[in-house]
Formats: C-alpha cells, sequence, structure tokens
C-alpha cells in the first residue's frame, strides 16, 4: 500500500478522494491478511479452544510466512477437528500418517507431532489451572501490554513475558513454542497490543 500518510487514526485519502482504512504496514501485502488484521489479530481471546488453535498455527508458522498460514488456516480446521483439545489429543499414529499426507496443511513431522502432543498438555493444564486462558493470560497479569510503534518493525522479537512463558510451558513438556513464538502468539491472541500507531484498530488511550 506504499508508506503511511500523515499521523491521524482515521485513514488515508488517495487522490480518489475515497477514505481509506489504514493499517498496520504488515497487514496490506494481501487481503487475507488485511482481512486477519481486520478482525482478530490483537484482540484479546479468552476462549481455550482459539487459544489452543494459535498455539497450533504460530508453532505451524516457525520458518514459514504467516500468509501462508493464513492461506492453510481453514484445512488445518478440518484436518485437527477445529483445534477441539480433546479431540486432538486422541490423535495416533494414523492420524499422524493422515496429516503427513494432507497437502493442505504444512506437513512436516515435528510440527505435527507437537500439535498432537500439546493437545496433551492443554488437556492437564486445564485440569490444573482451571482453563487454558487462565494459565497463559497470567503471564501478563490478565490485562493486554499496550506498546507504541510506529512502525511494526520496532517490536521485539521477545519479551519477558514471553520468555516466561516459553520456559514454562516448556518445563510442563510443551514443544516447539520458543519466546519468539510465544511473543507472535501473545499478539495474535491480544495479550498484547502491538498495532501501529494511527491504525484504526488500535485502542485509544
Amino acid at each position: 500500500m506504499g508508506a503511511l500518510a500523515g499521523r491521524s487514526g482515521a485513514g488515508i485519502r488517495p487522490a480518489g478522494g475515497v477514505l481509506m482504512k489504514r493499517r498496520c504496514s504488515w497487514a496490506r501485502g494481501s487481503a487475507l491478511e488485511a482481512g486477519y488484521h481486520d478482525t482478530e489479530w490483537g484482540v484479546p481471546s479468552f476462549d481455550d479452544r482459539h487459544l489452543f488453535e494459535m498455539l497450533v498455527l504460530e508453532s505451524a508458522q516457525a520458518g514459514l510466512s504467516w500468509r501462508t498460514i493464513l492461506a492453510k488456516r481453514e484445512n488445518y480446521r478440518r484436518a485437527f477437528v477445529d483445534f477441539r483439545p480433546a479431540a486432538v489429543a486422541r490423535f495416533g499414529a494414523a492420524d499422524v500418517a493422515r496429516l503427513l499426507a494432507d497437502p493442505g496443511i504444512v506437513r512436516h513431522r515435528g510440527k505435527i507431532e507437537s500439535a498432537i502432543h500439546n493437545a496433551r498438555q492443554v488437556l492437564a493444564v486445564m485440569e490444573t489451572e482451571g482453563s487454558l486462558a487462565d494459565f497463559l493470560w497470567g503471564f501478563v497479569d490478565g490485562t493486554p501490554v499496550r506498546n507504541h510503534w510506529r512502525d511494526y518493525r520496532e517490536a521485539p522479537a521477545q519479551s519477558p513475558q514471553s520468555q516466561a512463558m516459553s520456559a514454562e510451558l516448556r518445563r510442563r513438556g510443551f514443544r516447539f513454542l520458543g519466546p519468539t513464538t510465544c511473543y507472535a502468539f501473545m499478539q495474535a491472541v491480544g495479550m498484547v497490543d502491538d498495532h501501529e500507531e494511527g491504525c484504526f484498530r488500535r485502542r485509544p488511550g
């Protein structure tokens, strides 16, 4: 979409005079990214199923573009039975083979097996902590961390909170969830508000 023009949060008005929403610059590459940014990214989520979905997708994204994962998201939902942790936790060797043969998802054995393994760890967390949401949101004391970036590239790859989350997840047996992946997860589910200043989705304050 080109460089930002001015600093108002409402939008930009191109030569044709039509007001356009100003988005975070990372979300301007495709309609898929724009739609995700406009409706979901950075919105606080306390739904255990959705949180598990984002843990799996962010883990699958490692080494790939987020656009690639978004394009495969519906296939992931089908393949992983809508990311219901109890259902995924029951997957066995036949399911791993099925997923490795599925061209609609990232066919990486480690990522597939970690998603199934992590579903079992999610159930353990839900049993001991009451909910996955209560456990994960505890790393930000239940309140989104609000940052102030003029450009998303100013944001760090990880934070003390994502490092603590990753360390505790690892201690509890989770896999493929390092501090950088955890930070991306925290951005996605609204634990961290990293919308750029001037983005129409940025909350006031």
